[in-house]
């Protein structure tokens, strides 16, 4: 397996991970995170692409807003 494979499959796990953290952010944490977001629904699909990107940083926003409730 050569080098372009690997990098190509390991965006790609990172792409489906970054899916499920997405629709799982948006419907049901990001209230959580931004309460301005509530009964707001229409903006959510904009968000998908970055939450894709950037669901590392997702993740960790939405544990910290947990935290901060407890």
């Amino acid at each position: 397996m050569d080098a372009a494979r690997i990098v190509i499959e390991v965006l790609q796990y990172y792409g489906y991970i970054g899916l499920a953290v997405a629709a799982a952010f948006l419907l049901f944490g990001i209230e959580r995170v931004d309460v301005r977001a509530r009964r707001v629904y229409a903006f959510r699909p904009l968000l998908i692409p970055g939450c894709i990107v950037l669901w590392p940083l997702v993740i960790w926003r939405w544990i910290a807003a947990e935290r901060g409730r407890g």
